[in-house]
């Protein structure tokens, strides 16, 4: 491989995610490590990662429910590790599209045989790709499969999870009106009344970090009565 390849190391057990982590490590790979749901997806959007080693039992989320989020919107290598015990979870996470797993306890080797298995087929897949999946407008990139908005000065600008839902549905649908019922079908795993006001706070936090100056706003522009549109330039590339 002529670039190292990255791997994220999801594991709340210190032990095993050192040992893991060293040996990778000694093999020639780039580590980043997590010990929960939040620190994964920390790690996952600040960097490009190749595979995730993810444990299914986390303290804060499960790793199922983590690889169905992960699957919405990328298909960066993933190889679950279980226990003896979960046929269950096993069978179902490979029908979740994981691709690959692993139990406890595992050989450290063929676990590395394992892995460069699916960062070659990850990177082959990269490679071949058509879809292009990073949208710019004005100074700003969208990088879609890694969840992360950057400036102008290539620095990484923090975007909550609905943010990041709403930016990428406006900025996917440029010179299209979007009402707000529109914009909450790309929220994800949540229930809405029609009184609900969660699209105009998003948009106004939206604002106030992209926009020149969100009280003149030219990206994100409202439609009165109908919604907002997306006037911002962007293209993908």
């Amino acid at each position: 491989m002529s670039e190292r390849a990255h791997i994220l190391i999801v594991e709340d057990e210190l032990t095993s995610r050192t040992m893991l982590s060293g040996y990778f490590e000694s093999e020639g790979y780039l580590i980043s490590e997590a010990d929960s749901g939040a620190e994964m997806r920390r790690a996952f959007a600040a960097g490009k990662i190749d595979l995730i080693m993810l444990d299914i039992h986390l303290p804060d989320e499960d790793g199922l429910t983590l690889l169905k989020d992960v699957r919405r919107y990328s298909d960066v290598g993933i190889i679950m590790v279980t226990g003896k015990s979960d046929d269950i979870d096993r069978i179902v996470a490979l029908e979740m599209e994981a691709d690959d797993y692993v139990t406890k306890p595992f050989n450290p080797r063929e676990l590395l045989a394992r892995a460069k298995n699916v960062i070659r087929r990850v990177r082959a897949a990269r490679h071949n790709t058509t879809e292009n999946r990073v949208i710019r407008f004005a100074n700003w990139r969208l990088d879609l499969d890694q969840r992360s908005l950057i400036d102008r000065d290539d620095e990484l600008v923090h975007l909550t999870r609905g943010e990041f839902e709403l930016l990428s549905a406006l900025t996917s649908h440029k010179g299209q009106v979007l009402t707000r019922d529109n914009l909450l079908d790309h929220l994800d795993n949540r229930q809405f009344d029609p009184s609900d006001r969660t699209v105009d706070v998003l948009i106004a936090r939206l604002r106030k970090k992209i926009e020149d100056d969100p009280k003149n706003p030219s990206l994100i522009v409202t439609v009165h009565g109908v919604g907002y549109v997306f006037t911002g330039g962007g293209r993908t590339i």
